[in-house]
């Protein structure tokens, strides 16, 4: 196997070797639980805003690009049921899947990088501690219940956004809105909704350790180690997505 081939194998074989070893410290005593809720906390705190400023437009051009269609064909009054249907299935995964990675991930990975370079993750091994049981599995799990969180946050915010837009400017019946909500959005859409939330999260984190713990030098490695990670992250969780998606079809469908 030539060289250039075998260093990016080399590197996605370490990776799932790190996912299995924070498999198994996530079922071996003791949790660390105070450090789970610090690190939940702080994504939280990185990741709200920019939440807050991508939902808005996304719901915005989705309502108004929806409704202007509705409106065409004398359907506005279907109205509601496209912004549930939107803001679940689409707006929520794809808005969390970009603050997940671009904020989330990145203040991970600076964080585990930093620490790297200061070598407190070598004075841990010494000491007999676990990085991965002590730092990895806390913010892995941290990062798996922000991004649950952010896509409830998101899909309420597009539906309630969608309702501001359609009935003040739209001039779509408030009733008949709320009437179509439930149309074609149900529990099981929103549970695969959920369930891409979590694999964002838990992907997410689990890239943002890796490439955190794995920096070398100085912290010009830590700022590469972070681009890497949006990049990895952004290409990981658009497939998942994509997979998660066509599978929940067909499961809805039958």
């Amino acid at each position: 196997m030539s060289t250039a081939a075998g260093v990016p194998l080399r590197a996605v074989g370490d990776f799932f070797g790190f996912v299995a070893q924070t498999a198994r410290a996530l079922v071996r005593p003791p949790f660390q639980a105070r450090e789970f809720v610090d690190q939940a906390w702080f994504i939280a705190r990185v990741s709200l805003v920019p939440t807050l400023l991508m939902a808005v437009p996304f719901t915005v051009l989705v309502t108004f690009t929806l409704n202007i269609l509705l409106h065409e064909i004398g359907a506005a009054d279907l109205s509601g049921a496209g912004a549930a249907f939107g803001a679940v299935t689409q707006v929520g995964p794809i808005v969390t899947v970009l603050i997940v990675s671009g904020a989330g991930a990145t203040a991970i990975c600076a964080d585990m990088g930093a620490r790297t370079i200061r070598e407190e993750i070598d004075a841990m091994r010494v000491l007999g501690i676990s990085p991965i049981q002590r730092l990895v599995v806390p913010r892995v799990l941290a990062s798996t219940l922000v991004a649950l969180m952010l896509n409830g946050l998101v899909c309420t915010i597009g539906i309630l956004g969608s309702y501001v837009f359609s009935v003040y400017l739209q001039d779509v019946n408030p009733g008949a809105f709320i009437d179509g909500l439930t149309l074609l959005t149900g529990f099981s859409e929103l549970m695969i909704s959920e369930l891409k939330a979590a694999m964002f999260g838990m992907i997410a984190g689990l890239v943002a350790c890796f490439l955190g713990l794995n920096v070398s030098g100085g912290p010009k490695s830590v700022g590469a180690a972070v681009n890497q990670t949006v990049v990895f992250a952004f290409m990981a969780l658009f497939v998942v997505n994509v997979v998660i998606t066509a599978l929940g079809i067909k499961i809805t469908a039958v």
